[in-house]
């Protein structure tokens, strides 16, 4: 198990993981249609839109809490 301190590694991990995977899947179907190899294309799609998304989320999920406090009420 990973230790708790690390739990928001492993949440941007997953969330930019799911987010990408969504993402690049629309942007490959408007870009390529349902052709033969869709899911090649798709999963070449999204590896290299992960590697970025994550550190992404890294640096933007900070900011975006901080928003959210602002924009809210406790």
């Amino acid at each position: 198990m990973i230790p708790a301190r690390y739990a928001h590694f492993v949440f941007s991990l997953i969330l930019s993981g799911l987010m990408s995977f969504l993402v690049s899947g629309v942007a490959t179907f408007r870009a390529a249609g349902a052709v033969e190899g869709f899911m090649g294309l798709w999963i070449g799609a999204w590896l290299p839109s992960w590697a970025l998304a994550y550190p992404a989320v890294l640096v933007v999920a900070p900011v975006a809490r901080r928003l959210t406090a602002r924009m809210t009420r406790a």
